[in-house]
């Protein structure tokens, strides 16, 4: 007998995701639709890709377009969700690149903290008051937080560090609220965001010997995942960042 932990386990809840219009996100949104819950789907630019997961979905999705650098447009999202009751938060926009020491503008290290570190707090903050005794929160994380991988990407290393962060002390400080908090740590997965990445044979080649498996990760696997920890399956979980890397080894 195979074990659907998530088919209906989510029916009737509610659930924000960010940046998910691609990628990730959008397996997430998929995956969590699949599980029962109403999805509230941010997305920044692109609104055709927002539509296009929206025409997915067995019920239409509520669309917010935002630029999640900006505190102002947070802020704006969630007084136009005055009134909600949320059952589940997933952050998991984010933005990645190189950052060489000594070759960062200051621009390029203010994007990467604002998206990264300050909208998941802001946007965290914000959902608050909506959120439901019992609500779960799911960050996105990345195994970058753990170890040196190298290519110029430590400022994203230290931004999902502090992702990791954010995690163990929301879990304590939320807790009277019977609200678990978890990150999820992807390894390397090709996205839209990572194509150009792996489009050169030697980056595979070196991405896939470092799990075991010898290949990539793809998104639905980082989304099951994420659907396991919003599940009552996951009632006792709370505080973690679940390495999602098919045993990524330094």
């Amino acid at each position: 007998m195979t074990l659907r932990f998530h088919n209906g386990s989510l029916e009737g809840q509610t659930a924000l995701v960010t940046g998910g219009s691609r990628g990730i996100g959008r397996a997430i949104v998929l995956k969590l639709a699949e599980a029962g819950a109403e999805i509230l789907l941010h997305y920044h630019r692109n609104e055709s890709a927002a539509q296009a997961v929206a025409r997915k979905l067995p019920r239409p999705p509520q669309l917010l377009k935002a630029d999640l650098q900006s505190p102002k447009a947070i802020e704006a999202i969630f007084t136009s969700l005055a009134g909600l009751r949320l059952d589940i938060l997933v952050n998991n926009a984010g933005i990645w690149g190189q950052t060489p020491l000594g070759a960062t503008s200051l621009d390029d290290l203010r994007a990467m903290l604002d998206v990264n570190v300050r909208s998941v707090f802001l946007v965290t903050q914000a959902a608050l008051p909506l959120l439901r005794e019992g609500g779960r929160i799911v960050n996105l994380s990345s195994v970058a937080a753990r170890v040196g991988i190298g290519s110029g990407r430590s400022l994203y290393g230290a931004t999902k560090a502090a992702v990791d962060s954010f995690t163990k002390s929301w879990a304590l400080e939320l807790a009277p609220r019977k609200i678990r908090v978890n990150a999820v740590a992807p390894g390397y997965v090709k996205t839209d965001m990572t194509a150009e990445h792996f489009s050169h044979p030697d980056v595979v080649k070196r991405a896939i010997g470092r799990s075991p498996f010898g290949r990539l990760g793809d998104a639905d696997e980082i989304a099951d995942t994420v659907v396991f920890l919003c599940s009552p399956a996951a009632r006792w979980i709370t505080g973690q960042s679940i390495n999602v890397s098919g045993g990524f080894v330094v």
